[in-house]
């Protein structure tokens, strides 16, 4: 295999464009999209052939516009390229009409009530930016998705919204400092953790299959506190996997470059190289499709769920983001003298000023019901926004805040004491595991987001808060005569002002959870609970101000994603019923009555078996809070489905349906671990997180 051969073989990129277009529609493709203006009809029908001639040599006879609705997955519909002819037969034809618009219907999709049932059309615009590629035979179009009276409907249109707010404001004081660029962009490398399963195992739990997550399960014997499967030697079985992945999604174009074990059982990782915002989501997108589809191949299933399995880490997706300018230079690099890098620590403040300012924000464009399960739970950030900047850049910060110069911490070189190992110096500060959102050298990690989210939400977040800091920053620089002065004063300002959002200590703590509140931060546990915050008056008027979205549409899509939290917790909940009343309840009844049966023969045979009588009392006892558990959750799903308020529903299902699932749980898993092998009805933790074999 040659790398140079594959890697974007199906992609319609740069080269291929370069290679298939009259220069002077390249020319003018390639200016539409550094300067953001519309592809004329005529550029379009060229390139709409080019592509076309293109798919078909590589054998397909479909395009469809693959766009990215809120229901957190892509969506396409599949036209073919075919035209009849007058003699009966048909031609290949694509115009460029079809290449730069379609027509979905609008109201089969989330929408918040934006559109109504019998309202159907919407629309679905090409995204230039993005390349064209295929996808099981099909040429695929990334686009945007709107509906007919011009309402965004998707995650692509705001996050190209957002890029270009941020654009517009970076740029606007880059011109103060004397920089003179076209376009400033955001990048962003998504690790995407993920568990793998085997198929067998998989078909026989009910809960997987409907929820992705195992609603019921005792811990195994063996768990992850060995610690032992971190970085550890991949199995055979995976690392075909791994290698198979590789190859579909380098033929993509997706930069796949970091793979290992991560520190659960049957969990790893994939990490890409950095890309720009909007073609990251496009590859993550893609990433997790062919991460499902390349483990059917293994005879594997891929779990991408937050939280799959209680009492073992759960799988996030840590968004490491950051600014550079169109001539490569990033306005996050700090340099080797970050206190003297008056751009940097500019930069730095507005990420300070929108972190605090807007924690809200950013702690809701990661709340859904998977992620609930994992946030705080020891291997995740807590529901507090914070940030970590090190040792260094907090002294550098106190130093400008005080008025005193900053005493640079001499670099420390390693002596490790084998004559053959190299030294090398240690830098100013270490990584912090903890922080939801931590510096890491020349760019920011979002730690918080959910192994199965869209990153599309949270950078639209980031994107816009930061754009809405430098907006301000730029609003006071502009005027002023000492532009080193001035910055040094706003520095300062916004570190005295927004210092209680920075914490460089152990986020996982409960001494933590008690000095953030002091601080005066927020705390938001849930989803149900943080979501609302969406759409308050502060928040609106961040969107509508930077043309990101309207009152509208903050609205509908508070009331999709609260919609979204009670289905999942409403099919979760019906989910267990099910298993309980199907599975569990007849099997612990059948092993209740085995062992009343042995313990009938042994009486007959002259002695007591105490131990089978007492187990068998134990799982009755056991049965009857089960069945009372059920019972009880069956009158509050049933009880949550008369709710017509959006909020009230979902905070029903978080404070009164959740607590009952959670009983019910905790009844079950201990049958489990009182009922022999043979009855229990289907996989347990140990089978299922050690499926994998080498």
């Amino acid at each position: 295999m040659i790398m140079s051969d594959i890697f974007g073989s199906l992609v319609f990129n740069d080269t291929v464009m370069q290679e298939r277009l009259p220069k002077y529609t390249y020319k003018e493709l390639k200016s539409c999209i550094a300067n953001d203006t519309p592809i004329s009809l005529s550029c379009a029908t060229v390139i709409a052939n080019a592509m076309k001639d293109w798919a078909i040599e590589k054998g397909c006879t479909h395009y469809t516009h693959w766009f990215q609705p809120m229901t957190g997955i892509t969506a396409e519909k599949h036209d073919a390229f075919i035209q009849p002819t007058d003699d009966g037969k048909v031609i290949m034809e694509f115009s460029g009409k079809e290449l730069i618009k379609g027509e979905p219907d609008a109201s089969s999709f989330p929408n918040g009530g934006i559109r109504a049932t019998f309202e159907a059309r919407g629309y679905t615009a090409w995204d230039p930016t993005s390349y064209a590629f295929i996808k099981d035979g099909t040429l695929c179009i990334p686009t945007a998705f709107v509906s007919y009276t011009g309402e965004v409907l998707d995650k692509k249109t705001p996050l190209l919204k957002s890029m270009q707010a941020l654009s517009k404001t970076a740029s606007r004081i880059l011109k103060i400092f004397g920089k003179n660029v076209d376009k400033v962009i955001t990048t962003v490398g998504p690790e995407q953790e993920y568990f793998l399963i085997d198929k067998s195992v998989y078909e026989k739990r009910k809960d997987l299959i409907y929820t992705g997550r195992t609603l019921y399960g005792a811990p195994a014997p063996k768990g992850q506190e060995l610690e032992d499967h971190y970085f550890g030697t991949i199995k055979q079985r995976v690392v075909k996997y791994m290698a198979d992945l590789d190859t579909e999604l380098w033929k993509l174009g997706v930069l796949a470059k970091t793979k290992h074990n991560e520190v659960a059982p049957a969990q790893h990782e994939l990490a890409p190289i950095f890309s720009q915002s909007n073609v990251a989501a496009d590859a993550n997108q893609l990433t997790m499709e062919m991460m499902k589809k390349i483990a059917s191949r293994h005879n594997m299933v891929c779990l991408l769920h937050e939280k799959p399995f209680e009492g073992v880490n759960g799988s996030g997706k840590h968004n490491n983001w950051s600014i550079s300018t169109d001539k490569g230079e990033n306005l996050l690099e700090p340099g080797d003298t970050p206190e003297d890098n008056a751009q940097f620590l500019l930069f730095l403040a507005a990420v300070i000023k929108a972190v605090d300012d807007y924690q809200d924000l950013l702690r809701l464009s990661v709340a859904s019901a998977g992620n609930d399960h994992r946030l705080g739970a020891n291997e995740a950030p807590p529901a507090i926004v914070s940030m970590f900047l090190g040792e260094e850049l907090d002294g550098i910060l106190n130093a400008i805040a005080e008025d005193r110069t900053y005493s640079k911490r001499a670099k420390c070189e390693y002596e490790i004491g084998v004559s053959s190992l190299p030294k090398f110096t240690k830098d100013a500060t270490d990584r912090n595991r903890t922080s939801p959102f931590a510096f890491t050298g020349n760019k920011f990690e979002f730690r918080m987001l959910g192994s199965t989210f869209s990153i599309s939400g949270p950078n639209i977040i980031l994107n816009t808060i930061v754009a809405e800091s430098l907006d301000q920053f730029a609003e006071e620089l502009e005027g002023a005569t000492d532009l080193m002065s001035a910055v040094k004063a706003i520095v300062k300002k916004t570190y005295i002002e927004h210092k209680r959002i920075i914490f460089n200590g152990n986020g996982y703590s409960d001494e933590w959870v008690k000095e953030a509140k002091k601080r005066g931060l927020l705390n938001l546990a849930s989803a149900p609970e943080a979501l609302p915050y969406f759409k308050s008056k502060k928040n609106i008027a961040l969107f509508e101000k930077h043309g990101i979205f309207s009152a509208l549409e903050v609205e509908s899509r508070t009331d999709i994603m609260l919609e979204n939290y009670s289905k999942v917790m409403n099919i979760e909940a019906l989910t267990m019923i099910d298993m309980a009343n199907k599975q569990i309840l007849p099997a612990v009844t059948a092993y209740i009555k085995e062992l009343a049966k042995t313990a009938l023969a042994t009486k007959e045979l002259g002695f007591e078996s105490t131990a089978q009588i007492a187990t068998a009392k134990k799982l009755a006892k056991l049965y009857d809070a089960s069945a009372k558990s059920v019972a009880t959750l069956s009158d509050k799903v049933r009880e949550a489905e008369k709710l017509t308020d959006i909020e009230k529903k979902a905070l029903f299902y978080r404070s009164d349906v959740l607590p009952v699932m959670e009983e019910l749980r905790k009844s079950a898993d201990e049958m489990e671990v009182n009922t022999a092998d043979k009855y229990w009805p289907f996989p347990t933790y140990g089978a299922i997180l050690f499926s994998i074999k080498d």
